[in-house]
């Protein structure tokens, strides 16, 4: 089984819900808020630099650990020596699920054909001083 670990820098951003629009000629069309696309890209250019030669082509697990900004209150020091051993975790939303949505469709032809390959899954949320997502493909 192969292994792609890698680390995207920054405040996570989940998935937003779409948008609706209108063309010029009156017809209806979705598209994804501003923040959540550039965050799709952000994980592509990031991404493309660990990919494989060929796209992954067979079942995939996905591990996804999302780590968001502590907020003012938690960053005294009984509260960071909670955050450190991982007994005070965000349960605020966003949703897990909203976070990945965003990952795996950056990874979308960058690792892999589709993301229907991916058939387990694992994500966490964790305060941290330093955001970022860390993902781990075996495959």
């Amino acid at each position: 089984m192969k292994t792609i670990l890698f680390e995207i820098t920054g405040e996570p951003v989940a998935q937003g819900r779409p948008r609706a629009g209108k063309t010029f000629t009156g017809k209806t069309v979705l598209y994804d808020p501003l923040k959540s696309r550039d965050f799709k890209q952000y994980v592509k250019l990031v991404a493309a630099q660990y990919a494989p030669k060929e796209l992954i082509t067979g079942p995939i697990n996905l591990f996804v650990d999302v780590y968001r900004a502590t907020p003012k209150k938690y960053q005294t020091r009984p509260k960071q020596a909670l955050i450190e051993s991982g007994e005070l975790r965000p349960t605020s939303k966003p949703d897990v699920d909203n976070y990945v949505k965003g990952v795996k469709d950056g990874l979308n032809k960058i690792m892999w054909q589709d993301d229907s390959q991916v058939v387990d899954l694992t994500v966490r949320k964790f305060y941290s001083l330093s955001p970022r997502v860390v993902v781990c493909i075996k495959y």
